[in-house]
């Protein structure tokens, strides 16, 4: 699945038309409104209208044209294709490109593989899992993560005493 990513969930119907709200997986659901295709249930979809309200999108789709259609993607995932991305500001990443990244302590030590992304109001928290199975939540800041390296799926942190044992 390496060719699409996720990029939200719809949470709701809004309205009557037909409208999905999103829950997004990127830090600015402006996003949504730069997509004109997105997958829904493994097919391309049109995105006939985006717009943001209360850091969610909503989205109309072609072929969703009432409120029961639309409550019936309540929970669905929303993708779309690497090559059809918007572009990414420096430091800012898609969930999907960060999961299964090997997690570095700042002096270059393995520390555990980045298995969840929790996402949080202030900041994202993820989740990294220890070779011993433990897991911990670290703060998405850049006073913790020091490097992202997305080509060699690599995340380098600086964690300070006792957070790894939370």
């Amino acid at each position: 699945m390496d060719n699409i990513i996720k990029i939200g969930k719809i949470t709701a119907a809004v309205g009557i038309k037909g409208e999905v709200r999103v829950y997004p997986y990127t830090d600015t659901p402006e996003r949504f409104k730069q997509a004109k295709e997105i997958i829904l249930k493994g097919n391309a979809v049109k995105v006939e209208s985006a717009r943001v309200m209360k850091n969610m999108a909503v989205i109309k789709l072609a072929g969703i044209n009432d409120r029961n259609a639309a409550e019936a993607l309540q929970n669905t995932e929303l993708f779309i294709e690497r090559k059809k991305l918007w572009k990414m500001p420096e430091d800012t990443y898609f969930n999907d490109d960060l999961i299964n990244s090997a997690v570095l302590r700042e002096d270059g030590t393995p520390l555990g593989t980045l298995t969840k992304i929790v996402a949080n109001p202030g900041h994202d928290l993820y989740e990294i899992t220890k070779e011993d199975g433990k897991s911990f939540l670290l703060p998405a800041v850049k006073e913790f993560v020091l490097k992202v390296d997305i080509e060699a799926k690599q995340v380098t942190v600086h964690l300070i005493e006792g957070l790894e044992d939370l």
